[in-house]
């Protein structure tokens, strides 16, 4: 099998809508504000010896969160699907991926992120994304993005599902061009065994990394509270994790504006 590019023809965006956030309550807006500001004004040493901090002031918030709006309110396209590591696009630009367990809400929120319906193929059947697909940003951006096979519960053979999970970690350990990983974790389940796998993947290989609460809005506040909570004395044991803990909805949009600002201040260090 050999890697695939796509015209981007086959992979037409659907025009952007803006989407409301809609959290059940109040209560659930101050929780996503709390995973993201818990750290105060403190930064931190990321692994490729630059420094980030976790606290951003009015106005540079409301600026980088312009910055997201824009980059991803651009063209984005499929370009590569690679089914093995030998088959990998050429190195360039910034590189962000995404990982989680199957059905976590990877490709739900790459297409959240970008506002569009379909530039992800979404699926109800876990395991349905067996490749590393790569999407590129707007013209002069310099940016991809990689929505990762599924680890964890797939439907699919043993041997395949092997395959991919090996596939997954050597992709983390080999890529020079990688920026960070969102580690995407199911706000109703939290950090389960095969996450630590990654987790540990990551710290070793000493990449930057991210944990994304998905599906938030099917949470209960309190509930929600406690996850945010254990997800962060989980990651403080975790050498290369970030601490912030970003809260999301695809469903709804909440979270996505500020993800993207992260996203556009991760981009702009490593571009300069």
């Amino acid at each position: 099998m050999v890697a695939v590019a796509r015209s981007s023809r086959m992979m037409r965006s659907v025009v952007p809508t803006a989407t409301k956030p809609s959290w059940t309550g109040p209560r659930h807006a101050g929780l996503l504000r709390a995973g993201q500001n818990r750290q105060g004004r403190f930064g931190r040493k990321l692994g490729n010896g630059s420094s980030e901090s976790t606290r951003m002031t009015t106005a540079t918030d409301a600026e980088l969160m312009e910055r997201g709006r824009k980059l991803f309110a651009g063209d984005w396209q499929f370009i590569w699907a690679s089914p093995s590591i030998e088959t990998l696009p050429p190195m360039a630009g910034v590189e962000v991926a995404f990982a989680g367990r199957s059905n976590v809400g990877k490709s739900s929120l790459i297409n959240a992120l970008t506002g569009r319906s379909s530039l992800a193929r979404t699926s109800r059947t876990p395991g349905r994304t067996q490749e590393l697909i790569f999407f590129e940003g707007p013209k002069g951006a310099d940016v991809r993005l990689v929505d990762m096979p599924g680890y964890g519960f797939a439907s699919a053979p043993k041997a395949r599902i092997a395959s991919w999970t090996s596939l997954i970690h050597k992709f983390l350990l080999g890529r020079a061009s990688l920026a960070r990983v969102y580690v995407l974790i199911d706000s109703r389940h939290g950090i389960k065994d095969t996450d630590q796998d990654i987790l540990t993947t990551l710290d070793r290989s000493a990449v930057s990394y991210q944990v994304v609460l998905t599906k938030a809005d099917e949470v209960k506040a309190a509930e929600l509270a406690e996850r945010i909570e254990a997800t962060r004395t989980l990651l403080a044991r975790h050498p290369a994790a970030f601490p912030d803990v970003l809260v999301t909805s695809s469903r709804t949009g909440a979270g996505m504006p500020e993800l993207r600002a992260a996203m556009a201040r991760l981009i702009g260090e490593h571009q300069r």
